[in-house]
């Protein structure tokens, strides 16, 4: 082999995030700052729309509906470019990140010596072709996805809060069951994607050590129990997955028939208006695809941790100098 096939894998980390900035620590300032943006514009649509119902509509002044509504054009604008700009930079982080581990896993088996490497190629051939592909998505994401989501979430709650406390109040209670069974889910799906991978890498060396020896390894039965058991673990992801979307869009709309039944109330108490209203139901709405992506940031995140830890574990135990030094700390 030459030299420069040969070439030696810096061991990664054991922290994801600590490898996540390591191969993208600036990029992911650009695309922090572009998050920020975002959620800061994708406020003013709120502000606008109660504007134009309360102000312009209810007093019927032309001026003043001609220039709202210009000026939620120029946001609309200006929202949609950041966008752009910000799926754009973090597409481009992802795949350079899948780039570099598909190198360095590729490297890594290049170094391997033949005689210790049986089996090992079905294992970095899972990584390269599937394992890969979701953990660079999640690097491209792992810091704009919480700083967009979260930001909408408390830049709009905060707005709701400063509008119509009461109302504001309800919709937190109908919402706060999923800080409980969303994480108990999550935990669930996490254990049975671990156990998938592994599964999976196990086929892959069965299929490796099957195409370089041209004979059957295992038997037939054996084989179509690991197929069955891959199916399993699927189903069991997707059960609770689409359980878990389920709940979260039954505690949306009871949340908003909530903010009806409080915001009601309070107009036919003359303490509140009902621009107000439209403003809460459409900050409801506005919220509930940042929520649902937070949620799915945090499964996205569990799920590349596990990953990480599988790649960089075979990573890690093909390179001599970490291989030592695992030993010493043991």
């Amino acid at each position: 082999m030459s030299a420069s096939a040969r070439r030696r894998v810096r061991p990664p980390p054991r922290s994801l995030y600590r490898y996540i900035w390591r191969v993208s620590g600036r990029s992911q300032i650009v695309v922090a700052l572009l998050s920020a943006a975002v959620f800061l514009l994708d406020l003013a649509p709120l502000e606008l729309q109660r504007r134009i119902v309360n102000d312009a509509i209810d007093h019927r002044v032309f001026s003043s509906l001609a220039w709202l509504c210009a000026a939620y054009g120029v946001v609309a604008l200006l929202l949609g470019l950041a966008k752009f700009g910000m799926n754009v930079c973090r597409s481009r982080i992802g795949e350079a990140a899948n780039r570099r581990l598909r190198l360095d896993t590729y490297n890594t088996a290049l170094n391997e010596p033949p005689a210790e490497s049986s089996g090992k190629e079905g294992i970095s051939l899972s990584i390269i072709l599937t394992e890969v592909e979701s953990l660079g998505g999640f690097v491209g994401t792992s810091i704009s996805d919480p700083v967009l989501h979260g930001g909408v979430l408390v830049s709009v709650f905060g707005y709701l809060l400063y509008l119509e406390p009461w109302m504001a109040l309800a919709a937190v209670l109908l919402l706060a069951p999923q800080f409980i069974f969303v994480p108990l889910m999550q935990n669930a799906i996490n254990e049975r994607t671990e156990r998938r991978i592994q599964v999976m890498r196990r086929l892959s060396v069965d299929i490796v050590n099957e195409t370089a020896e041209g004979v059957l390894k295992r038997e037939a039965d054996a084989y179509r129990r690991r197929v069955g058991n891959i199916y399993d673990l699927n189903m069991q992801i997707y059960r609770r997955k689409f359980a878990m979307n389920f709940l979260m869009n039954f505690l949306h709309h009871f949340g908003i028939v909530g903010i009806l039944f409080v915001g009601g109330w309070l107009v036919l108490e003359n303490r509140t208006q009902v621009g107000t209203i439209v403003a809460f139901i459409s900050g409801l709405n506005q919220v509930k695809d940042p929520w649902g992506d937070l949620v799915n940031f945090f499964r996205d995140m569990t799920n590349a941790r596990v990953k990480y830890r599988l790649i960089a574990g075979v990573l890690r135990a093909q390179d001599p100098a970490a291989a030592v030094a695992a030993r010493s700390r043991s």
